[in-house]
């Protein structure tokens, strides 16, 4: 196990260092580019040549790139362009915002998925399972700006009963999370759902299980000792998927709903082509997308005995 956790850190450790130097060439090997970005479009060549002077474009690429990564490593993201602060000023709080809103979907789309999936899987071909694969696809089909729309008139407009904005411009008020919740548990749920129900239902067919139930094994303790876990199996991989999702792919509810999370961030630095801010939330999604696919693969190994027995 130490020796496949170490390899795993070692494809993380070089997984991050290629998409460094990928987004420093990308971003910042262009130093006219960047100073247009930082000065405005309304400068000299001689003030870019004195910026570019100050701040060490001159020098060579790989100079530049050791200390802007060793930069990175001790939390300095350089200065927003648009907000003219440090970058991780505006990042940090915005990361805190999205590790809640998508905590409060996971608490509630998790159980929820996982729960109907084992259950519809138990019992292939029932009432159960059919009304689970139709909602689930249903679901999964409506992309969340629709879904957001029609959430809003229904809660909003017509019944009243829910805020229209998730700005917390009055602190945080957890009655602001339902409908940017609701929307991205909607979207999300069928999908874990139905690989949850599945992987149970190809379960159940298996040998050992059809002979523990014929043996007499109480019913409950041939789900919940032998069945469930290796359901759990594929599922799994896909939950800890959905992390990266809920990180930058919410940038449509975010939005939607003037949410200050880490997705309307990202927007917003593109759109106003803050390349700091850019190079900030690059780095943090893909350390957030190795660190959950290690998660992952460990959590697998544990889960499959074969895996861990080989």
């Amino acid at each position: 196990m130490l020796i496949f956790l170490a390899r795993r850190a070692g494809y993380m450790i070089l997984t991050m260092l290629v998409v460094s130097i990928l987004l420093f060439l990308l971003l910042e090997v262009n130093g006219d580019a960047v100073a247009v970005k930082v000065l405005g479009p309304y400068t000299t060549d001689e003030q870019r040549n004195l910026w570019l002077e100050a701040n060490g474009y001159f020098r060579p690429v790989y100079v530049r790139y050791l200390e802007w990564l060793a930069n990175m490593l001790t939390g300095d993201f350089g200065e927003s362009i648009r907000f003219r602060v440090p970058v991780a000023e505006v990042l940090v709080p915005r990361l805190i915002n999205t590790a809640i809103l998508g905590g409060v979907t996971f608490a509630v789309m998790i159980p929820l998925a996982l729960i109907m999936g084992v259950l519809a899987g138990m019992k292939e071909g029932s009432k159960l399972d059919r009304s689970l694969s139709v909602t689930a696809i249903i679901t999964t089909s409506i992309p969340e700006f629709a879904s957001a729309v029609l959430l809003t008139f229904l809660f909003v407009f017509w019944l009243s009963w829910l805020p229209g904005t998730s700005g917390m411009t009055d602190g945080f008020r957890p009655i602001e999370l339902v409908l940017p919740v609701t929307v991205l548990v909607l979207y999300g749920f069928g999908y874990i759902a139905r690989m949850t129900r599945a992987s149970m239902a190809e379960v159940m067919q298996t040998p050992y299980i059809r002979t523990a139930i014929l043996k007499g094994m109480p019913y409950r303790q041939v789900i919940m000792r032998h069945a469930l876990r290796n359901a759990l199996i594929a599922p799994f991989t896909v939950i800890m998927l959905q992390i990266n999702w809920l990180l930058s792919g919410v940038i449509v509810v975010e939005f939607f709903f003037a949410y200050k999370g880490f997705g309307a961030l990202l927007l917003e630095a593109s759109l106003n082509q803050d390349i700091f801010l850019i190079q900030a939330c690059a780095m943090v999604a893909v350390f957030v997308a190795v660190t959950t696919q290690t998660i992952a693969d460990i959590g697998y190994t544990y889960l499959n005995p074969r895996i861990r027995f080989a």
